[in-house]
């Protein structure tokens, strides 16, 4: 089995203690260095190979954010796992982004499923493509954007070992699926882990339109309105899916096709 050389950040003692000793049941994970500052987690990664960050998020004078950033910007940068007490929002960002995380404290079960996910992504050498998801996490997070430059332009979308960028000029509806939003494109489907309410509040409203608590279509895809029963709705699409409407949004839907 091929080695994976990984980095421990974390400014706490026993959180550098846990990462190691989950470790310890992988023996090719090789353990090339356990830091507790940023700056000297960024000398080390400039001087040898690593493959896998594990890094804290809360540390004094450069967070982890901060250095996942800077490690994204090197020509071979290695992926990270943020290790993070923070709360649902945050996690739900780093969702978004396609970002792994592993949430303090975590068990067993998550710690291998961060190790499959890492394994699965190195073997398909998507290292740079990671790298451009943390620069879109980045760019999304600076206050200073306008509320135009703040609604979402692309989406970085995770399934097996892979980051795969969808551009949302190319998503025709969205329909919820647990966990996950069902994005329709205009030749496939794809799913992305993230609440719906969060993706809707992400949409720029002059494009998007929510239609049902679990629908949200592109406006200028609606094409027709039926009844389909006493207070049953289905809006007909123009790429000719059929969704449902629900009475609290059909006001606007019929303002809309008048």
């Amino acid at each position: 089995m091929i080695p994976v050389k990984v980095l421990i950040v974390d400014d706490e003692k026993l959180g550098r203690s846990n990462l190691q000793f989950a470790l310890a049941e992988y023996p090719h994970w090789q353990l090339v260095g356990s830091c507790d500052q940023a700056a000297t987690a960024f000398a080390l990664v400039q001087s040898q190979q690593v493959d896998v960050v594990l890094l804290d998020v809360q540390m004094p004078v450069e967070n982890g954010v901060s250095l996942a950033w800077r490690l994204a910007d090197l020509a071979k940068p290695p992926l990270v796992v943020f290790i993070t007490a923070y709360n649902s929002y945050a996690v739900d960002a780093f969702e978004m982004h396609a970002l792994d995380y592993l949430l303090k404290p975590f068990n067993d079960e998550r710690f291998s499923q961060m190790v499959q996910r890492v394994e699965a992504m190195l073997a398909l050498q998507q290292q740079l493509a990671y790298a451009d998801a943390i620069r879109s996490y980045q760019l999304d997070s600076v206050e200073s954007q306008s509320a135009e430059q703040a609604f979402l332009q692309q989406i970085h979308v995770r399934s097996v070992g892979k980051i795969e960028l969808v551009q949302v000029a190319d998503l025709q509806y969205a329909v919820a699926a647990g966990n996950y939003v069902e994005l329709h494109l205009s030749q496939r489907m794809v799913l992305h882990r993230i609440p719906i309410s969060q993706f809707a509040d992400r949409l720029n409203p002059g494009e998007f339109m929510r239609v049902h608590r679990s629908v949200i279509v592109r406006i200028s895809q609606i094409s027709s309105l039926e009844v389909a029963g006493d207070g049953v709705y289905h809006l007909t699409l123009v790429c000719n899916s059929k969704v449902p409407v629900s009475e609290r949004y059909i006001a606007q839907v019929k303002q809309l096709l008048r």
